[in-house]
Formats: structure tokens, sequence, C-alpha cells
């Protein structure tokens, strides 16, 4: 049991770095951890496939959050995002274009 405790070990350190790993380099670490923890070398790619798949679905959720965080921060100091500068900015466009158009008739009396 030591021995496959061990090999769990070493799969579950392998798959850390794992995120970044092209397919050919995910094939060669799972035939090695295969080789060494005495399991399939199909078991071991689809463990290493896997992790990565949720490592990578965690980092998108947590950029997600620090975003999230950002903004109720940006919030609070009383700070507006580009996206609702941008409105304000079409908003105030807008109003202007159409205090022109009420004011065009009148400027001709």
């Amino acid at each position: 049991m030591a021995g496959r405790d061990s090999a769990l070990e070493r799969l579950a350190l392998a798959a850390v770095g794992a995120v970044a790993l092209t397919a050919e380099r995910l094939d060669e670490l799972a035939g090695e951890l295969a080789d060494r923890g005495g399991m399939r070398r199909d078991e071991v790619r689809q463990l290493l496939e896997d992790a990565v798949t949720r490592w990578r679905g965690e980092a998108a959720r947590l950029g997600e959050q620090a975003g999230e965080n950002l903004a109720g921060l940006a919030r609070q100091l009383g700070l507006v995002t580009r996206d609702e500068l941008e409105e304000l900015e079409l908003r105030t466009a807008q109003l202007e274009h159409r205090l022109r158009l009420l004011e065009g008739p009148r400027a001709l009396s």
C-alpha cells in the first residue's frame, strides 16, 4: 500500500505541473508515472487530464471571483467601470443630439 500511496503522491505532484503541459508531454508523463506506479498508462493519462480540466476550471473561477471582488471594491470607492463610463458617454451624446433637435426650430424662429 505504501508503494501505491507514493505513486499517487507523485501523480498528484505531477498533475500540478501538468496544467501547462502539451498533449505530447502529457503522454510521456503518463507513461513514466504508469511505469513507476504500477498503473495502466490510459488510467494515468485520464487522471492527469481530469486534474488539468479541474484546475483550469478552478483558475477560471478564481479569475472571475477576483474580477468581481475588484468591481465590488471599485463600487465601494465610488469608482465607475469602463462599461459604465461608456454607457454614460452614449447617453450624454443621445441627450445632446435630442437637445439640438429641439433647439433647432426655435433658433430659426
